[in-house]
């Protein structure tokens, strides 16, 4: 990428002043418990939640994402064991762990506005990952999909500030304008692609060409 298209990328991100001059206004984060240390020159430090979704080694030999086969889909919260820390606790993420969490702020997002969220500089050096976009509109928690590259295991503080969230100004979107299945959520779900309705056209197509009757499994 070109420093051309670096500029015309960020061309609308908020600087740190404009994001305080709309918080309390259209934008909304609760709680910003140091508004001078979040709020830097380009963005908005979020800080780790108390709530972890943990992935378990189960009896299954996989989490079916997919409505082939004939077996009922299992729920897909029996592959994942809930856990809470409290502010300050530490948790430990093992390598190649990919965890469930969410930010300890709960925010509500104006229609005019989508945040990208990253890894701070000093976490992203340990091997830690992340990838999340919030939509206009959007309100609850920021859920996070946490994961340690690294080799060696690594031990986090609960409440410390880990990720970064950069705004961006974008055209008036009616959020709710679609069905959507993370909804005003306080704590970590388990992915719900199992719900898509594509799934349902493509199990068809496969029947066809297998010679398959569809089946009529209900999804959790």
């Amino acid at each position: 990428m070109d420093a051309n298209s670096i500029g015309h990328s960020t061309s609308g991100a908020l600087t740190g002043k404009e994001i305080a001059d709309r918080l309390d206004k259209d934008l909304f984060i609760r709680p910003l418990l140091e508004v001078d240390k979040q709020i830097n020159e380009l963005g908005i430090d979020f800080r780790l939640g108390c709530d972890f979704l943990v992935s378990l080694q189960g009896r299954e030999a996989f989490i079916n994402a997919s409505l082939n086969g004939d077996r009922p889909q299992r729920n897909i919260h029996q592959f994942f064991q809930p856990t809470r820390r409290q502010l300050g606790e530490t948790f430990i993420l093992y390598p190649h762990q990919t965890i469930l969490a969410t930010s300890l702020e709960y925010l509500k997002m104006p229609d005019n506005l989508f945040l990208m969220l990253m890894m701070r500089s000093s976490y992203a050096r340990l091997g830690l990952t992340i990838s999340t976009i919030v939509q206009p509109g959007y309100c609850g928690c920021i859920s996070l999909e946490l994961t340690n590259n690294n080799r060696n295991s690594i031990n986090l503080t609960v409440g410390a500030r880990v990720f970064q969230a950069i705004f961006f100004n974008t055209e008036k979107t009616q959020y709710y304008s679609k069905e959507r299945k993370y909804i005003c959520q306080v704590r970590p779900e388990p992915s719900g692609a199992i719900k898509d309705q594509d799934l349902g056209l493509l199990h068809e197509l496969w029947c066809a060409e297998n010679n398959r009757t569809p089946n009529k499994l209900s999804t959790p």
